[in-house]
């Protein structure tokens, strides 16, 4: 016959029971938090670069692309229809003030003017046989006036005595009418003579200086046609470098096409370009950071062209130390034009996350060493800083390492 189990041991079974399984809850609620912390996706620390939000002074910029080119370039073009007889250098060469570059074919030009100084030898005899004739037919006009003064003289001699043998009653009133008409048209001719001679010596002075004003004209085009032929004798206006020659030997070069291109290699500019969406953020006087790797090189806005051209508007930097070492000509660089200035305001160190205003998920440690994803709303920018408008505070700790590879999580372990 079964006998009754006492209470005591039946409180005391079901007590162990439940020691038992509470145990087993606590070890698998560890063995679950355990696993959990080893499955989480973790990062090394050393793989990241921190920056520390802190409050200062952004001065705003707006980045470009540039590349660096000689700060002198000059483009020799041919002056004249021709071709290409000799190459004195090729492309590389240094070349200083005058120094041969190539020789063009200078047969045709150099007969053309020859022959137009056969032609302004021929045009100052000219000038000298008018100027000649003028002074002749000056002086004939003078002559007849010197005649006719002297027989105005007479007739008014004879008018007198005609007039006093009248008064005595010798003479007759007819004589004395006579002699008067005659002085009165002798009078009459030698005025005419002077008027003659003022209009002829302004009308011959008027035409010589005609002729010699078309003189000087041609003296002009002739001294143009001899600098054309010295510039035909392609030399180097200055001291640089010689980057580019046409080389083709009996090649033909029209008039105004480029045979040479000489440029200085030890002083450099940077041109740059913009999206014309920020046009109204560069102004020539503005300053400028040139980045090149590491190294960044103050400049100045030297000039912004006033056209867009396909959405982009470029401008010129002139560079403070425009012989830096590590300027190479073609060399791509990223600009930063300095458009205003923020002072107090937080800010964190700008990197390849950073892509313009607006709201970003960013990595910040928290105090269990660990990374949390936040909303971060991000303002304007140099290229240094990035200004924090809203989501982090002063002593936050951001990651500023492209993150993309974890971007559908929102916490991480740090390793």
């Amino acid at each position: 016959m079964d006998r009754e189990i006492p209470k005591e041991e039946r409180n005391k079974e079901r007590n162990k029971k439940i020691i038992r399984y509470g145990v087993i809850g606590i070890v698998g609620i560890v063995l679950i938090s355990i696993l959990i912390s080893v499955m989480r996706t973790g990062v090394k620390e050393k793989d990241l670069a921190f920056s520390t939000v802190d409050k200062g002074t952004i001065e705003v910029s707006v980045s470009a692309s540039g590349k660096v080119v000689p700060a002198f370039e000059e483009i020799i073009n041919s002056p004249i229809n021709t071709r290409i007889l000799e190459i004195y250098k090729k492309g590389g060469d240094s070349v200083d003030v005058g120094t041969p570059i190539l020789k063009l074919d200078l047969q045709s030009t150099e007969t053309d003017y020859k022959k137009l100084l056969d032609e302004e030898q021929m045009r100052s005899y000219k000038l000298d046989q008018l100027r000649v004739n003028n002074q002749t037919k000056l002086n004939d006009l003078q002559m007849q006036i010197k005649v006719s003064a002297m027989k105005l003289n007479r007739m008014k001699v004879e008018l007198r005595n005609e007039q006093y043998l009248d008064s005595l009653g010798s003479g007759t009133t007819d004589k004395v009418r006579q002699a008067e008409l005659s002085y009165n048209v002798a009078q009459l001719e030698y005025e005419q003579l002077k008027q003659q001679y003022a209009n002829e010596k302004q009308v011959l002075a008027a035409e010589y200086k005609v002729q010699e004003l078309d003189f000087s004209m041609f003296r002009k085009s002739l001294a143009e046609m001899k600098r054309t032929l010295d510039d035909a004798q392609v030399r180097s206006p200055r001291k640089a470098i010689l980057t580019y020659i046409n080389n083709q030997i009996g090649a033909q070069v029209s008039e105004g096409s480029q045979i040479a291109v000489i440029s200085d290699l030890s002083h450099f500019k940077v041109e740059g370009e913009i999206a014309d969406t920020y046009g109204d953020r560069v102004a020539a006087g503005g300053k400028a950071i040139v980045k090149i790797g590491n190294e960044k090189l103050e400049g100045t806005v030297s000039s912004v062209t006033p056209l867009s051209r396909n959405g982009v508007i470029s401008f010129t930097v002139q560079l403070k130390q425009d012989n830096n070492r590590r300027l190479r000509s073609g060399l791509k660089t990223d600009v930063y034009v300095m458009n205003a200035v923020k002072e107090d305001v937080m800010r964190i160190a700008n990197a390849s996350y950073y892509v313009g205003r607006g709201e970003y998920d960013l990595f910040v440690r928290n105090s269990d060493n660990e990374l949390v994803k936040r909303k971060v709303q991000l303002g304007d920018s140099n290229f240094e800083y990035v200004e924090v408008v809203n989501g982090l505070k002063p002593g936050d700790q951001v990651v500023v390492s492209d993150m993309n590879e974890y971007k559908n999580k929102n916490r991480l372990k740090l390793n």
